[in-house]
Order: structure tokens, then C-alpha cells, then sequence
């Protein structure tokens, strides 16, 4: 078991969230379902929370009620090692959600995301703070990050 485990408030759709996100990353699964009993406060045999892992990192989810809503204050980076998975994970993640800005996005459940090309993060600790601008400013143009128009802006000059 890990030591921290991200836990994710819902207003019911805990198990369709938690069935969601595991299709979309490999090494994913429903580790366990629990149920609401007779006491509550949810309605009993509702479900209360689903164990999930997704590429190998534990998470809870709790049917919890409508007293908390998702705010991008907290989110999930996604490293992305290719333009195509950064594609495919933009796609299936905005798909009755939110585009924002700068590779962030927020899914149909009100979960910010992150989906952010490896590239990137070597470009950002490049020693050359002129080459570190340039990637910083092409970033804040773009709303999901292209690879090769980061790799433009890291190699101008």
C-alpha cells in the first residue's frame, strides 16, 4: 500500500469516473467497490468508494455529495512521452469537458489535468534562461501543447 493516496470527492459518479479514467492509461484497474450501508449517509447498497489505480498510482473516489465541487487548485500532471499520447489523452480527457491553457484541461467531472509532453520539463531546466523564455512564452500561447512548436521556440535564436 502507498504511503499517500490521492483521494476524489463525487456527487455520484465516482464508480463511472474511476471505470473512465482506468481506460484511458495502461496499468490501470478497479482494485474494489465499496457500498453504503444501512446508516448512510448515502443511499444503502449506493456505491460509496471505488479503489482505483491508474498507471500503477493508487486513488480513491467517494460518492461523497454535492457539499465539495473539483477546483484546478489541485490537478494531475500526466508526463507524455510523445506528441501522439499528449493527442490522444487531450481528446478522451476535454470530451464533455474544458480546454484551458497552457496543456491544462478540466474532464467531464470538474478534474484538472495537466497534459504535459516529457520535452517539455527538459526544455524548462535548461541551464540557457533565454532558451527557457522563449519555450515559457510559446507555452502560454498554445491551449494543448504541441511538441514541435516548443521545440521551434527552444531552438530560435
Amino acid at each position: 500500500m502507498q504511503k499517500i493516496t490521492p483521494f476524489l470527492y463525487f456527487d455520484g459518479q465516482a464508480e463511472e469516473a474511476a471505470n473512465f479514467y482506468v481506460s484511458l492509461f495502461p496499468d490501470s484497474q478497479i482494485v474494489s467497490v465499496t457500498h453504503y450501508g444501512p446508516v448512510g449517509p448515502g443511499p444503502e447498497g449506493s456505491v460509496m468508494t471505488v479503489a482505483f489505480r491508474l498507471a500503477g498510482q493508487d486513488f480513491t473516489a467517494l460518492n461523497g455529495g454535492p457539499e465539495f465541487s473539483f477546483t484546478p487548485a489541485i490537478s494531475f500532471m500526466v508526463n507524455c512521452e510523445t506528441q501522439a499520447e499528449v493527442d490522444d489523452l487531450w481528446e478522451k480527457l476535454t470530451a464533455g469537458g474544458e480546454e484551458v491553457q497552457c496543456g491544462w484541461l478540466q474532464d467531464k467531472y470538474g478534474v484538472s489535468w495537466q497534459i504535459t509532453p516529457i520535452l517539455l520539463m527538459k526544455m524548462l531546466n535548461d541551464p540557457d534562461p533565454v532558451k527557457v523564455q522563449r519555450v515559457m512564452q510559446a507555452m502560454m500561447k498554445m491551449v494543448k501543447l504541441d511538441m514541435a512548436g516548443l521545440q521551434a521556440a527552444y531552438d530560435e535564436g
